[in-house]
């Protein structure tokens, strides 16, 4: 991307296609999944966040796209097709040729919107 974006379609605008697709879709499936959350950018990517405080980040990279960030409630809810995507700490990393299903996005967004209900960070 060449200038920051202000709103996630910017950003979105800027990413490759392939990429851009991907993350069009991952962010219809958090934003049904979590209908509360707002959406903003956040650390120059696309967040949404749910009671003031970041529910997911998502982003695009030359090679990858990713979420974040990963907890234990999210994994434990992602189970093992989440667990191997796992790169990093905190971080799932996915090619836009082999998306983030769309149940695993439903069940880790919606952890994640328990995890915070709950007070977890």
């Amino acid at each position: 991307m060449t200038e920051q974006a202000t709103d996630i379609d910017a950003y979105l605008a800027n990413v490759p296609e392939a990429h851009r697709e991907v993350l069009q879709r991952l962010r219809a499936q958090i934003r049904e999944a979590v209908p509360e959350a707002a959406e903003t950018i956040s650390y120059k990517i696309p967040t949404f966040k749910y009671r003031g405080r970041a529910l997911l980040y998502f982003a695009s990279h030359k090679d990858h796209c990713s979420v974040y960030p990963v907890t234990d409630a999210m994994l434990e809810a992602g189970g093992d097709e989440l667990s191997s995507r796992v790169a990093g700490k905190g971080t799932v990393r996915f090619k836009p040729g082999d998306p983030l299903p769309p149940r695993i996005v439903s069940r880790i967004a919606k952890a994640r919107k328990q995890e915070l209900d709950a007070g977890g960070r």
